[in-house]
């Protein structure tokens, strides 16, 4: 975060309130005003507020101490969650660093998207919240399966925005040819409704309505990565005919995520399910503050 920038403003705008408007220069400020205000506001944020980034209403919670070193740590939640999943992940991290989270449009308390997004849209809201939190610094990412994969798609684009990345248990960047491949078109019951409803959400009958597409992983140069696998092995354990197979597709998409950074490693989180910052918050915390310190 850019205080000095912030701090400057808002001497600013200050003395030109106490001072009056007719003081050379002061017009110019009474111009930025509502910029400078914004940008004060986002800084000292300290709980939930809301923010108008390309004309919607995005829900924000930012918490720990401004002065804290290293970068702001922005969360991104995982699909059908919205911020409020991440609360107490959230205020462990802020017990020792700034740290914020977003609901995305169509999640939580923000507004709905105008229409089906890509991962384009949806990094274009993820650039205002950075830069209404961390006033264009850069940040470290930590997302949370679809969370993890937006983040890891932004990422490489976006290398200015983002110092770090920690995928706690990413959707996979090949999730929806895994899916299609791995459960046949002919199959029957259970196994047929868990391709038709997964594929039907990759297609964007999601609360966001993202649509997934594949695709190669991106390189975001050298910035420190940390992906994080789930150990328990759910997926075979709710899908007894398909499920082994979900979970060797699932952990070669975590072993794809690597090639996000030259400065990365995955772990797996041996007790825990999909929720990795409920089942296992110890590594996960760990995890945050190893890419924070090197970022």
């Amino acid at each position: 975060m850019n205080r000095k920038r912030i701090g400057t403003s808002a001497t600013a705008v200050l003395g030109c309130m106490l001072a009056g408007a007719a003081l050379t220069g002061c017009g110019e400020v009474s111009e930025d005003l509502g910029e400078a205000v914004e940008d004060v506001e986002a800084a000292l944020l300290d709980g939930t507020d809301t923010f108008t980034i390309a004309g919607h209403t995005v829900n924000v919670s930012c918490s720990g101490s401004l002065t804290a070193d290293g970068p702001t740590v922005l969360l991104l939640h995982g699909g059908g969650d919205d911020l409020t999943a991440m609360t107490d992940f959230q205020e462990a991290i802020s017990a020792d660093r700034r740290v914020c989270s977003y609901d995305r449009l169509g999640a939580g308390a923000s507004d709905q998207p105008d229409g089906p997004q890509d991962y384009a849209a949806v990094g274009e809201t993820l650039t205002g919240v950075i830069d209404a939190v961390a006033d264009g610094e850069p940040v470290v990412l930590v997302g949370h399966s679809m969370g993890g994969l937006i983040a890891a798609r932004y990422a490489p684009d976006h290398q200015d925005e983002v110092a770090g990345l920690v995928l706690l248990d990413a959707t996979s960047p090949t999730a929806v040819a895994d899916i299609q491949a791995r459960i046949p078109e002919d199959a029957a019951e259970a196994p047929a409704m868990l391709r038709d409803q997964t594929l039907a959400v990759f297609a964007g009958e999601n609360p966001e309505q993202l649509v997934f597409t594949d695709g190669e992983v991106q390189s975001a140069g050298d910035i420190p990565v940390r992906v994080i696998q789930h150990g328990q092995q759910y997926l075979a354990a709710a899908e007894p005919e398909y499920g082994q197979g979900l979970e060797e597709d699932w952990t070669k998409g975590q072993n794809d995520w690597l090639n996000v950074s030259t400065d990365s490693r995955l772990d797996t989180a041996e007790d825990s399910g999909h929720y990795i910052y409920v089942d296992a918050p110890d590594l996960a915390l760990e995890a945050v503050a190893d890419v924070a310190s090197r970022a």
